[in-house]
């Protein structure tokens, strides 16, 4: 999936467009003497703030890292890279969450809770629920949150995937696709959504993540490839401490945080603003606790009986299979946030 990628992507339909699909140098790297470690992440908020801000208060510096971070247009693919030793670390939706619980990445840290995802549809064409769904024509990213929020609203109205007729395209090609009438509905998430509203007046929001809390949560995460983590404990640990020290300055300077992400991103900081809105931001104090207590094992756990029904895995599986949550709480003895 990815949320998740529960799994949310490129800030505007043309950043998506120019964000390469195998990964891009364009983004800004550390030219200290540091371990290198290569990072992955996507070109949209949730996706690209902790980063942001590592780099802006110059956290990988003091942890003695040099990081590579490389862009991507959805999870799935940093995945892949992840597999093929191409990056140490990468950054996946809600809805690409199936992939490190069937054992291709290792989740080393919750980024925030994603609430960004909608079922939209255009006006005119007779939907206004899920169920108005049956027999239309449907735009999804595949494997991404998008996809994992139209499942859930097709089983919540009773209908199968295929009831619809489904389209599989990138999340910038659906923007366009919505924008000129070629599908009737899609599967897609803010901010891209806030383009589309500004080429189709009344579009109708049938479905969107808030339906699904608090039995399903959304969150977004960093992951590790699957070996990392045993091969060199010491490099997880300090990567997962500039994580939570990137997330703890987020979480108290929530709209300047959008600055920093504009920033860079290379993005005018109006395209970004607001961004907040879609997502919970924790602190790293918070997810210590909702980790400790299972909480978040229980967030995994939820979604993957959805990836069963999506047919993305072939049994549920356990996150503490694939959630290094005493890692994660391990790493606040080198940040001082334990």
């Amino acid at each position: 999936m990815k949320r998740r990628t529960i799994g949310l992507w490129a800030a505007t339909a043309v950043l998506a467009l120019t964000a390469t699909a195998c990964g891009s140098d364009g983004a800004p790297s550390s030219s200290g003497k540091g371990t290198k470690v290569t990072f992955g992440y996507i070109a949209d908020y949730s996706g690209s703030a902790a980063l942001a801000v590592a780099a802006k208060q110059g956290l990988w510096e003091k942890a003695g890292l040099d990081p590579d971070l490389k862009v991507f247009t959805n999870g799935p693919l940093q995945v892949q890279a992840l597999g093929a030793g191409d990056l140490d670390f990468g950054y996946l939706g809600p809805g690409a969450l199936w992939l490190p619980a069937s054992g291709k990445a290792k989740i080393i840290a919750v980024n925030m809770l994603g609430q960004a995802d909608r079922v939209i549809a255009r006006p005119g064409t007779g939907i206004s629920k899920p169920a108005d769904l049956k027999g239309k024509k449907v735009a999804v990213a595949e494997g991404t949150s998008g996809d994992m929020i139209l499942n859930l609203a097709l089983d919540r109205a009773g209908l199968k995937p295929g009831d619809v007729t489904r389209v599989t395209m990138d999340p910038s090609t659906i923007v366009t696709a919505v924008s000129s009438g070629q599908v009737d509905a899609a599967a897609l998430w803010y901010p891209l959504i806030d383009t589309v509203k500004k080429r189709v007046p009344g579009l109708v929001e049938i479905s969107q993540t808030s339906d699904y809390y608090p039995k399903l949560t959304f969150p977004n995460v960093f992951v590790a490839r699957p070996d990392l983590p045993a091969k060199d404990p010491a490099l997880t640990k300090k990567v997962t401490s500039v994580l939570r020290q990137a997330d703890d300055w987020i979480a108290a300077h929530p709209q300047e945080s959008e600055k920093v992400a504009a920033d860079f991103l290379k993005l005018p900081q109006d395209q970004l603003a607001d961004s907040t809105k879609y997502v919970k931001i924790l602190s790293s104090r918070e997810l210590t606790d909702l980790t400790g207590d299972g909480t978040v094992n229980g967030w995994f756990d939820g979604l993957t009986g959805v990836f069963v029904k999506m047919g993305k895995l072939s049994s549920p599986g356990e996150a503490k299979n694939y959630y290094l949550g005493d890692q994660y709480k391990a790493a606040g003895t080198a940040d001082g946030r334990q």
